[in-house]
């Protein structure tokens, strides 16, 4: 991962000079091969919840710890022959099987440490799916999802998160950890059992089949509200995590897996709150309960429709002599202007080159022949001149129907807000009347015809968003707190997280950060960095190439789980977030800004993301649950190297996909965040993402260049006509949105601290309201009788009938009391 972290200065053209201009004959194959992006093929990645079943049950392991699986079995056949005679598991009753499980819950309950743990691998190998009976990977993973049932059904949760109370707790084994120079799998080995029981009872359980008998999916049912609500007044299970999270990046316990801690924390939440198309269910429920009109379209849907745009030309699925008008018309009509539009190409490519990176492409018509290349920029300016989807009118002299092919339209409905009505109102009566009549947005007395059929129009499209809703709900209980009464907020599971979470949510956005930091393979290894190894590093160091080969791949790999899990629950938490309260959305993502989120996010793109997310960091030989039921064979360096036989890596495009939605979340209609890419220069790092062939993730680059192309300035939108028309075809359209132009920048000058401060107060308000009971008793009822306020019984510390003559001397006596005063007064 070296080459990621620091490529080098090795992009320099050939000319030396950075402005190649495509002269150099030498230049464009090496450029070619560095980057790959032409050969890139169109990665038929489908983006859900989560990866295969058995893919996120492998990633729970590193390869450091394959050994472990062979202890496991050892620790449960000892114990199951003291228990059972002549009979192997799969062949007990079920009756049979939930006796000897109530056996090993019984033996756990032991002072001794040593035989605690030797249970708890018996219990971790009953939950690995009882390997040493399986004879393929398909009865591995069935037989897992019933032990882990049947582990439930007999109460083994409840028991492992006593134990895991108790290491958490565990002050020596803490202090024991922060003595050593380098911490190893070994000081976490109690904390890695019961962490995997955890996860992998969660995984299985979570995951739903229609094969599940009607006992399973009543459990799963159980389980979920057991997870999800706080249980025996103790905090959602969730919570404790987020806990253990603060506590190792505050560096009080570094021998915490930090890997087995997120990615169960993220499949707690995952279950508890729901996956994307849950959200998706609960969205068009709660606009159904405000009383708005239901969804235009479903967005998970539409995306998946989409087709990959072909580099290097990052856009359009149309083919570009289609578009641009016969070669006699150009030269005609564009002719004076072709040769300075291209050298302004050559020069904003090379303003945007980035000298410590991977090498770009001089222009983006380079691998173009000249003429292709004139042809298809003079086309895509007359693409934004005119719309492109709508056929020529027969009075023009159109192209042959063979060659064109129109899409049938835009894949997006076109929205509009309702601010948008009203200013563009605003605007209308200012210039034909001279005055404005504020909101009102059905008055259009003394407007010119067009006018009316312009806001006709506007809202025909309009879209109110719930969020838009519970803000107009929040100002009104804000100003009528006697009238409106008490808000009833449903208990829901996502609500008593933020109630939990509230208090602390601010350390547990920086700790999340500060792993996906130091996982970052952007990120250099510094002194003052956590140590995110601690669960992945053997006791003895490799001494052979081949060990060390194996390690830096386990690494690497570990690094990548730990970004996939933080990138799914973040964007899991501020998606569920923002459907509970638009509040609780904003005050997360506030933090997230606070602690540098933006600027993290734009250092892990600014890398080649083609390398990134067709790596090979996995020894397929080695992953679960093959390396259980196969005898591994010896590794040698070329199986090392050669990986899997997938064309990209799933985590990793994951990964990507998340992050760019959560940037996507973060900046959406928040001029200030918007400001902040633009000043961290994120439009080339966001353009060399394009390389890669898969729609979703294009999609989201798009999305966040259109929001800040008024500000990148008319050059470069001029020469990123590509981009450009890329954006136009595939990211909604909002109607009086003047992304492409962007001429009102000027006109409008924003104070972009006081944005933040504003939406700062609201949060904080809200917070308050809800939240705050006790503090605000502005509008409680108060006692004025005396005698009920005398008879009200105190509760009073044990220990304060000892000191009660004291406080007598020093609270009544010694006080000096005017009653003359009282009285005047009263």
């Amino acid at each position: 991962m070296e080459d990621l972290a620091a490529p080098g200065a090795g992009s320099l053209p050939a000319n030396g000079n950075g402005n190649d201009n495509g002269k150099g004959k030498s230049a464009a194959p090496r450029r070619r091969e560095s980057e790959g992006s032409v050969d890139c093929p169109t990665l038929e990645f489908e983006y859900g919840d989560a990866d295969g079943h058995a893919a996120e049950l492998s990633e729970l392991y590193s390869y450091t710890e394959n050994l472990e699986f062979t202890a496991n079995r050892r620790c449960f056949e000892e114990d199951f022959k003291t228990q059972v005679q002549s009979k192997e598991w799969l062949e007990l009753e079920e009756d049979a099987q939930k006796t000897y499980v109530m056996g090993l819950l019984d033996r756990l309950e032991v002072v001794s440490r040593e035989r605690r743990l030797k249970v708890a691998r018996a219990v971790l190998y009953l939950a690995q799916g009882t390997f040493g009976e399986c004879d393929s990977e398909v009865d591995v993973l069935h037989w897992s999802r019933y032990n882990c049932f049947l582990l439930y059904q007999m109460g083994t949760f409840s028991a492992f998160l006593e134990l895991l109370h108790m290491e958490i707790d565990n002050s020596q084994a803490c202090s024991s950890a922060l003595r050593k120079p380098a911490v190893s799998i070994a000081d976490s080995t109690e904390l890695r059992v019961l962490l995997s029981v955890m996860y992998l009872m969660v995984e299985n359980i979570r995951l739903e089949r229609e094969t599940d008998p009607c006992g399973w999916r009543t459990a799963r049912e159980t389980f979920r509200t057991e997870l999800s609500f706080s249980m025996h007044n103790e905090e959602p299970f969730a919570l404790l995590l987020f806990s253990m999270v603060t506590k190792f990046c505050s560096g009080l316990a570094p021998h915490f897996p930090i890997k087995k801690v997120l990615l169960l924390l993220w499949k707690v939440v995952m279950f508890t709150l729901g996956g994307f198309e849950h959200l998706q269910t609960l969205k068009i429920q709660k606009r159904a309960e405000l009383g708005l009109p239901p969804l235009a379209e479903d967005s998970i849907q539409v995306v998946k429709s989409m087709r990959a745009a072909s580099p290097p030309s990052y856009t359009l699925d149309l083919g570009e002599s289609q578009l641009a008008p016969p070669p006699s018309k150009l030269r005609g009509r564009r002719g004076s202007r072709r040769q300075l539009l291209t050298k302004q190409d050559s020069l904003d490519i090379y303003n945007e080159r980035d000298l410590f990176k991977t090498e770009e492409p001089a222009t983006e018509e380079e691998e173009e022949s000249p003429s292709d290349g004139e042809r298809s920029l003079d086309g895509e300016l007359d693409l934004l001149e005119q719309d492109p989807l709508v056929p020529p009118p027969p009075s023009q002299a159109p192209l042959s129907a063979e060659r064109v092919t129109f899409p049938k339209g835009l894949p997006w409905a076109p929205k509009v807000r309702q601010k948008d009505i009203e200013h563009f109102l605003e605007m209308s009566r200012n210039k034909f009347i001279g005055f404005t009549l504020g909101q009102d947005t059905d008055t259009l007395v003394g407007l010119p015809r067009p006018i009316h059929e312009s806001v006709k129009t506007l809202k025909q499209h309009k879209y109110i968003s719930i969020a838009d809703v519970q803000i107009k709900n929040e100002e009104e209980l804000e100003k009528c707190p006697m009238s409106l009464g008490e808000e009833s907020v449903p208990e829901t599971p996502c609500e008593i997280l933020y109630q939990g979470m509230l208090l602390s949510l601010p350390q547990y956005m920086i700790a999340l950060l500060k792993i996906l930091l130091a996982a970052a393979p952007t990120s250099k290894a510094k002194t003052d960095s956590i140590n995110i190894l601690a669960d992945v590093l053997p006791e003895e160091m490799p001494i052979t190439v081949l060990q060390s080969m194996k390690l830096g791949i386990d690494v690497n790999r570990h690094k990548e789980i730990i970004v996939k899990s933080i990138s799914a629950l973040l964007l899991l938490l501020l998606k569920h977030f923002k459907l509970n309260h638009i509040y609780q959305f904003e005050y997360i993502s506030q933090h997230l800004v606070f602690a540098n989120c933006i600027p993290l996010i734009l250092k892990f793109f600014n890398q080649n993301i083609l390398s990134y997310i067709t790596a090979k960091n996995s020894i397929s030989v080695l992953d679960y649950p093959g390396c259980t039921i196969q005898d591994l064979p010896e590794l040698t360096t070329e199986s090392l190297e050669a990986g899997d036989n997938n064309q990209f890596c799933w985590r990793n495009l994951f990964s990507c996909i998340n992050l760019l939605r959560l940037l996507n979340k973060l900046t959406k209609w928040k001029h200030s965040r918007t400001m902040m890419l633009v000043v961290f220069k994120s439009a080339p790092i966001l353009k060399r993402a394009l390389k890669v062939k898969q729609a979703m993730l294009q999609l989201y680059v798009l999305k966040l260049l259109k929001i800040q192309t008024k500000y990148l300035g008319r050059q470069w939108r001029k020469s990123n006509m590509k981009t450009m028309s890329a954006i136009y075809q595939r990211v909604r359209h909002r109607m009086n949105d003047d992304w492409a132009y962007g001429n009102d920048i000027d006109a409008r000058p924003w104070d972009f601290q006081a944005e933040e401060c504003t939406l700062r107060a609201n949060i904080e308000a809200f917070n308050s309201r809800r939240y705050d009971k006790p503090q605000d008793s502005e509008f409680s009822p108060v006692d004025n009788c005396l005698q009920s306020v005398l008879g009200q019984r105190l509760d009073l510390p044990e220990d304060f009938h000892y000191s009660y003559e004291l406080w007598l001397e020093r609270e009544v006596f010694s006080q000096p009391i005017c009653w003359e005063e009282l009285l005047q007064n009263h």
